[in-house]
């Protein structure tokens, strides 16, 4: 007797039973949220790190940009290019210089909630420079080290004393070894557009922050009707109360399912 698992009837059947059982976790797949991590100055990809496992840990998928920080076009572009390749809804976050990013670039399609993390949210035609200007100056911005080609960095006091004042001290270390320069004429640069007028946002104030003044903060927040969470933090919230960044994160990723 031919057995039944020669037959290529039972091939075919079975393919087909078994295309039919995949398809919908392929589609379920394709539409869980991305979330896209948007670093700022003075950092780098990693400062996500105490964030990302948790929002793996829930089923979401994450990228951390690494951006250039030689322009604002060039950072827009680094992150544009992580969205072109997302097949599902995308959650953006930028912290501090970050914030310029995803108001140029939040527009994209893939794009369905905004999340600032101690952060710039500029109107159309401002730049960091302009927004800075009627608040006081914080006091980060006096450690500032400036090479020859105009980038700039942040001395180890500054790391230690005003960015991340409330991060264990063999951290600071490594955030000074680590951090990316960023060229100054960045920070006139002006945005084009902002996304923050057409998504939903959130933002995160970090009411200890030595680098964005907290009342600019909660001024921008109001500006573009954020939801907002305040934490008793340094500028690196995310490094420090990473649990209510991440519940910030989660509520945006819910509201890009809907």
């Amino acid at each position: 007797m031919k057995s039944l698992f020669n037959s290529s009837a039972f091939l075919v059947a079975f393919g087909i039973a078994a295309l039919s059982f995949v398809a919908p976790a392929q589609a379920s797949d394709a539409d869980k949220p991305t979330v896209v991590l948007v670093h700022g100055a003075f950092d780098d990809g990693s400062g996500w790190n105490n964030i990302v496992p948790s929002l793996l840990a829930k089923g979401l998928k994450v990228v951390s940009v690494q951006n250039p920080l030689s322009s604002l076009a060039d950072d827009v572009a680094a992150t544009r290019r992580v969205l072109d390749v997302q097949t599902g809804p995308v959650v953006l976050v930028g912290h501090s210089w970050g914030g310029m990013v995803i108001t140029e670039i939040g527009v994209h399609p893939r794009v369905k909630s905004l999340v600032y993390v101690a952060a710039f949210a500029p109107s159309v035609g401002q730049s960091i420079n302009d927004m800075a200007k009627e608040y006081p100056k914080p006091s980060g911005l006096d450690h500032v080290v400036v090479d020859k080609e105009g980038f700039v960095t942040l001395s180890f006091e500054g790391i230690s004393k005003h960015f991340a004042q409330d991060v264990p001290a063999a951290k600071k270390r490594l955030m000074t070894a680590v951090q990316g320069p960023i060229r100054a004429t960045n920070f006139d640069e002006k945005v084009t557009v902002a996304a923050w007028s057409s998504k939903p946002s959130w933002f995160v104030v970090a009411d200890q922050d030595r680098m964005i003044q907290p009342a600019l903060q909660l001024d921008n927040a109001k500006k573009i009707s954020a939801k907002v969470v305040r934490v008793p933090t340094s500028h690196v919230p995310q490094l420090t109360r990473s649990k209510e960044v991440t519940q910030a994160i989660l509520e945006a990723a819910t509201a890009a399912q809907r």
